[in-house]
């Protein structure tokens, strides 16, 4: 604490700076040792300490530590009686994979694939009998989808390891993660897991796997189909990773996978032998607009995959040598060559990536740093001891006892119950949409109070062994000790706060409501956040200014919409405090938007909700 108020400048400029873990500590803390620092970093820049973790398993361990290999199918020591099972995982079909295997083993025209569904168990299991006995290899996709057959599977699995099956039979499984796929399978099979790699380097390496040798020299224009393979691999790496930024990546979440890759690189090859002149229009329609663009829903999704297709497919990714794929030196079409060449320079390409490569601000990852360093963390305490050990009785208070330690000052930082019956009667002779607001929001937290304090109260009781610890109570025991909200209590509003963060906001959310309550008059300022359903009062807000207004409609609310106004000067309408803006800064000054600071998000100051009359004109349809 001293050093923070003896270097201030100092340590804002650690704080600020965009690699905290690299620059140099205030003081005498630079003595600190790599494990040291990362404790630091961890408490004061959460969003660096997957890179803190990611450069120190390098310095001790080897950096294969943190590159996850691409998956070798050679290299799997399978016999007849092992079956081999894939865990899938969102997009990524190990199916070509497996075939071009097949075909490098002579087995391709012995291999027989089946997806598995409705009516299709009989169909599986004769292709398993007739492999046993003619050494095919059989290939059961998707086991998630036909859990039902799941236990004769087990059954014929067992069988194996009883009879004598032809030498060259293989059994290959893919499934999603499932808690009913039997175990005795699993504890049986080789597991293979076919998760995509992280980073862009680690999926254009994978991509180039898939694409074969023969492949690879197939078209009739081999350098411009190379280039642009290149391109289509950085493009596909790019979607696939830009998820990563969550809300400042997608507005929604897609499950590009490995069949689009596949699909556009035929197309790529195909374009190129027919036509003389590179049909770009079509080609990127294909691609980004059917292919891709399949998968997409929202417009605003849908202009982002445009715009990252004209600028990787162009004329002048064909024709300048180098091209540029990204505003940063490292990312550009390498020379021409063999296959070999193309991966040598993809192994040359960072480990992590600058969001600059998406065309993102620098803040743009903040969020997605920050919620893989909870990943750790929650994992880290997953892995510790539930039960105290004897050996670490005398160290310090059992867990039992630090929770009921946390439990008693919880239920002191609880709020009061908010006489629900008492305000309605005092709004009876008032019934407004505000009002009626009100009473819906009083009767939602206090039905969460209610359920927080009866669960403290069995919690305390259960640890005491006056009743017994159900399943329950003890996912809210677990929860208090990690200082976690219990999901029992989290249903009222989401929420992103630790244990004691989230009780302070809750007894500043009932407090609001509590004080709107006593008065009986709406608050000159709406902490909007503190609603746990916004939207109702908003569009009590509309109904409001309908009546006032005696704006004559079928659908008053249709007739009127909220205008925003972030200003300082009285309005009419409501005035809001609460939101924030992410992935911009407010200049309060000029009050405008302005490029976001090294945070990851801002606050916005007071808005004024002013209700005026829709613009958008009413169909007959709507009118009626």
């Amino acid at each position: 604490m001293t050093s923070f108020e003896q270097h201030p400048l100092d340590w804002n400029h650690w704080f600020t700076s965009a690699e905290p873990e690299n620059a140099t500590l205030p003081g005498n803390w630079n003595r600190c040792n790599e494990l040291q620092k990362m404790l630091i970093v961890r408490s004061l820049r959460q969003d660096r300490v997957s890179v803190c973790v990611t450069s120190f398993i390098v310095n001790n361990l080897g950096s294969r530590f943190v590159e996850p290999p691409v998956l070798d199918m050679k290299a799997v020591k399978s016999t007849c009686r092992t079956p081999l099972i894939f865990v899938l995982s969102s997009g990524v079909d190990p199916t070509g994979a497996l075939l071009q295997l097949a075909d490098a083993s002579g087995m391709s025209n012995h291999f027989h694939a089946l997806s598995l569904g409705q009516g299709q168990a009989p169909i599986a299991k004769s292709m398993i009998e007739e492999g046993v006995k003619t050494g095919h290899w059989v290939f059961l996709a998707n086991c998630h989808l036909s859990l039902s057959w799941m236990p004769e599977l087990d059954k014929l699995v067992e069988q194996l390891q009883v009879e004598k099956p032809n030498k060259n039979f293989r059994l290959w499984l893919s499934s999603s993660p499932h808690p009913e796929f039997p175990i005795t399978i699993l504890q049986a099979g080789i597991k293979m897991t076919t998760e995509p790699p992280k980073g862009i380097k680690a999926n254009m390496k994978r991509l180039y796997q898939l694409v074969t040798e023969d492949q690879f020299n197939r078209c009739s224009r081999p350098v411009l189909y190379r280039k642009l393979l290149f391109s289509l691999c950085f493009f596909h790496s790019i979607l696939l990773e830009r998820k990563k930024f969550l809300q400042l990546g997608w507005n929604i979440v897609y499950g590009f996978n490995d069949s689009d890759f596949e699909v556009s690189e035929n197309l790529l090859s195909l374009y190129l032998d027919e036509y003389e002149e590179i049909p770009w229009d079509a080609l990127k329609y294909l691609i980004a607009g059917v292919n891709y663009g399949g998968h997409v829903t929202d417009d605003w999704d849908r202009r982002l995959l445009t715009t990252y297709i004209n600028g990787y497919f162009c004329d002048s990714a064909v024709d300048q040598p180098f091209f540029k794929l990204s505003s940063l030196t490292s990312y550009y079409i390498p020379r021409d060559g063999p296959q070999s060449s193309y991966k040598e320079h993809i192994s040359m390409l960072p480990s992590t990536e600058h969001p600059e490569v998406f065309g993102q601000h620098s803040n743009a990852d903040i969020a997605s740093q920050i919620a893989e360093s909870r990943t750790l963390f929650d994992t880290l305490l997953s892995l510790q001891p539930q039960v105290t050990s004897p050996t670490a009785a005398g160290a310090g208070p059992s867990r039992e006892d630090k929770v009921l330690e946390l439990l008693s000052d919880v239920q002191g930082k609880i709020p009061a119950l908010i006489d629900f019956e008492g305000t309605r009667s005092l709004l009876q002779d008032n019934p407004s949409p505000l009002n009626v607001v009100l009473l819906q929001e009083i009767q939602r937290y206090n039905a969460l109070l209610n359920t927080i304090i009866s669960s403290l109260v069995e919690l305390e009781k259960g640890i005491t062994g006056l009743v017994v610890m159900s399943s329950s109570l003890e996912e809210i025991f677990h929860c208090i000790y990690d200082a976690r909200v219990p999901p029992l209590w989290e249903k009222a509003y989401p929420s992103l706060k630790p244990l004691a963060a989230w009780t302070r906001d809750l007894s500043q959310r009932v407090t609001q409501f509590a004080r709107w309550a006593e008065t009986v008059q709406p608050p000159t300022l709406f902490w909007l956040s503190g609603f746990t359903f916004p939207n109702s009062f908003l569009t009590a807000v509309l109904q409001s200014s309908a009546r006032q207004n005696n704006v004559s409609s079928h659908n008053p609310i249709h007739a009127e919409e909220n205008s925003c106004i972030v200003t300082p000067q009285q309005e009419d309408g409501v005035f809001i405090r609460g939101l924030f803006l992410e992935g911009a800064g407010w200049d309060k000054k000029n009050s405008c938007l302005v490029e976001a600071e090294l945070q990851m998000v801002c606050p916005i100051p007071t808005i004024n909700f002013k209700p005026v009359e829709n613009r958008k004109k009413m169909s007959k349809s709507e009118s009626f």
